[in-house]
């Protein structure tokens, strides 16, 4: 009975030992069946998303923006460049205590209050609070951890030389965006690309970039832009124009160098200035590149043109003579009038003393046809081609409008307009043995350069000749030009006096006086032409022009090394100061009423970090006479352009080390020998002002 109870007891145990050992398997087989179906799940179905996700882990998505491109001088010097700088925006809708944070920014930022506290409350998601935040300050705030408030890369466009071409190369605004000059005219190809990048870190956790299609990225930074201007000659041209404008109380002044073998333009300067690095305040009208942009009678200036028409048409010889009426010719119910009175005169005469009557009666002879045809050849009423945003094309009206009073009134340069730039592409022609040469502004790329083929339009006689009677204006008895003359180097030119219509039609009491000169004036190098508009007392540009081309001529032949033996004697004898280096081709300031209007923009606010650059950069050059010193003086402590002055004069470009304009050491010392043929060795180590 007992025995079969403990079996009985065995057996039960027995039985559950079973049950627990098959629910056991049970679920286990349910476990490994359930691990395989997941596994399988996750392969087949899951895969590709899971992979997907694996990679977004491991790759990582970037937004960035390359830098603007650089724009260069001829020379490679840098004229514009895109620095780096921290811009702050705020996210409104994560920042937790809108009141605390924008009294914490007011403070660090030196902004009002009341204005942050207005941005960070607005209802847009991200909302920009500075452009240009200092690295002390961003550090300041970033170890402020401030929610909602965040920092990112943008690029501010610096000039370093100020108000050195401004016109010329315009501005940016907000975005890179080019606005005006050769910024606007090469935005595309001055623009960084923005890219999204796709960043890979290996194990090592280098980062590999791609782009979102996964290429590998190259360079996105926008390219360089190489122009033809010559930042020393540049500044010669500002210097001498800003004494001829406020010198004669004058509204503004254009000025052009033009090299002529290449056809490239080594400066283009307009006055008053302004200081691109100042971007806001601008007035248009000073921003406005004139020399390119605005159309002016070019008055006397066009009866050289006008007299190589009539010889190459052969209907004069420069014997043929003119009677000029005694000053006033009474012509189509109008009277013609000379500032003096003259009797016969030959063609060369006529252009010497410039005759208005005696250009007229040339004009009517040639006729209308034939003068508008040569108008047409030398670029009148259309545009040079020049990459300018909205170069003027002038005023040229069609052939069929004019009348006899026309042909004779444009012969002396009233009732057609052109641009300074056209003026000076036309006597390229006259200096370029009567080719038609397109004018040129870049450098590299030079594929911007006009597609227009050369042309004859005079014969190199023709040219010969004209080019002796501008050599006559300057240099013979009678000429306009005589203020022009350079002892020892023969120029020509052609003075312009040019009436500016008035407002209600008409002509009004307002001038332009201007000058175009030859150097030398037989088989010209250079063309230099100066225009100042509206003059007072005296408007003749014989007065007010010709001294300037006077002034920027010796300077940039001295800088060029060009000037004659001749003429470097006489401007020692006269105590001249050599060209100041190219290396510190920097403008003066501004001076008199336009002076007084280019500063008022300026003063409207560079920021703190850019104010010691841009008043070094304006600072005024010294000037420096030629002194004979025999041993290498001590220049530690020396302003650098005062330096370099001093080592020019003997002939000795310095190589410059470090940023600055103090001269902070010096090889070889003070007290040693003047270096001999190594010249190149000088070196001036430079830091900045205390």
């Amino acid at each position: 009975m007992r025995a079969s109870k403990v079996d009985r007891q065995q057996q039960t145990v027995r039985d559950w030992s079973r049950v627990k050992l098959t629910c056991v398997g049970v679920f286990f087989c349910l476990a490994w069946l359930g691990l395989w179906t997941r596994a399988g799940y996750l392969q087949i179905v899951a895969g590709p998303e899971l992979a997907e996700k694996a990679i977004r882990q491991h790759l990582a998505s970037e937004v960035d923006k390359g830098a603007r491109g650089e724009i260069y001088d001829r020379g490679g010097r840098l004229l514009a460049k895109s620095v780096e700088v921290e811009a702050l925006f705020v996210r409104p809708k994560e920042i937790v205590e809108p009141e605390k944070t924008a009294a914490f920014l007011s403070k660090v930022l030196h902004m009002k209050e009341q204005r942050v506290l207005k941005k960070l409350q607005s209802p847009s998601s991200m909302v920009y609070i500075a452009w240009r935040v200092g690295d002390r300050t961003a550090a300041r705030i970033r170890e402020a951890n401030l929610s909602g408030v965040y920092f990112s890369k943008e690029f501010a466009r610096f000039y370093p030389n100020g108000h050195l071409a401004s016109q010329l190369m315009g501005f940016v605004g907000v975005g890179d965006v080019g606005l005006e000059g050769m910024e606007k005219a090469f935005d595309e190809r001055l623009t960084g690309r923005q890219a999204k990048y796709v960043v890979q870190r290996d194990a090592s956790g280098r980062r590999f970039f791609f782009d979102s299609q996964g290429r590998e990225l190259g360079d996105i930074n926008g390219k360089g832009v190489r122009l033809t201007i010559d930042s020393q000659i540049q500044f010669f041209a500002e210097e001498e124009l800003e004494k001829a404008v406020t010198a004669n109380n004058a509204k503004a002044g254009t000025a052009i160098v033009v090299h002529v073998p290449t056809g490239e333009i080594l400066a283009m300067a307009n006055y008053p200035f302004f200081n691109p690095n100042v971007g806001r305040g601008i007035s248009p009208r000073i921003a406005r590149n004139h020399a390119a942009l605005d159309v002016f009678e070019p008055g006397s200036t066009m009866k050289p043109l006008l007299v190589a028409a009539a010889l190459q048409e052969r209907v004069v010889k420069p014997t043929s003579t003119f009677n000029c009426e005694n000053g006033k010719f009474a012509f189509a119910n109008r009277v013609i009038k000379d500032t003096h009175s003259y009797g016969v005169l030959p063609v060369n005469m006529i252009v010497r003393v410039s005759s208005n009557i005696g250009a007229a009666k040339i004009g009517l002879q040639l006729g209308a046809t034939r003068l508008h045809s040569y108008f047409e050849k030398l670029g009148f009423g259309r545009p040079t081609g020049l990459p300018i945003s909205g170069e003027g094309k002038g005023l040229l009206r069609p052939l069929k409008s004019w009348s006899p009073l026309d042909v004779a009134t444009q012969s002396f340069g009233q009732g057609v307009a052109v641009t300074p730039v056209q003026l000076a592409q036309a006597f390229l022609v006259l200096a370029n043995d009567g080719v038609y040469k397109p004018l040129k502004l870049v450098a590299d790329p030079d594929d911007t350069a006009p597609k227009r083929a050369p042309y004859r339009v005079f014969d190199a006689d023709v040219c010969r000749s004209v080019e002796r009677m501008m050599r006559d204006v300057v240099n013979e008895e009678h000429g306009t030009g005589k203020t022009a003359r350079i002892a020892g180097l023969e120029i020509g030119g052609k003075t312009g006096t040019a009436q500016k219509a008035a407002a209600h039609g008409g002509y009004g009491n307002k001038y332009l006086g201007s000058f175009v000169a030859f150097v030398p004036a037989m088989s010209p190098e250079y063309i230099v032409l100066v225009m100042v508009d509206e003059p007072e007392p005296s408007h003749y540009g014989g007065v007010v022009a010709a001294p300037a081309v006077r002034e920027m001529t010796l300077r940039t032949l001295s800088y060029l090394g060009r000037m004659p033996e001749t003429v470097q004697a006489s401007a020692a004898s006269a105590g001249q100061a050599p060209a100041a280096p190219a290396a510190q081709a920097t403008p003066t300031a501004a001076s008199g009423q336009a002076g007084q209007a280019a500063r008022a923009e300026q003063a409207k606010g560079p920021s703190s970090a850019d104010k010691e650059i841009m008043e070094i950069a304006q600072s005024t050059p010294t000037e420096v006479k030629a002194v004979e010193v025999r041993s290498v003086p001590n220049f530690s402590g020396m302003p650098l352009r005062k330096a370099v002055e001093i080592l020019m004069q003997k002939g000795i470009v310095p190589r410059l080390e470090g940023q600055g304009l103090i001269v902070n050491k010096q090889s070889p010392a003070p007290g040693a020998p003047w270096p001999g043929e190594n010249k190149n060795d000088f070196v001036l180590w430079l830091s900045r002002p205390s």
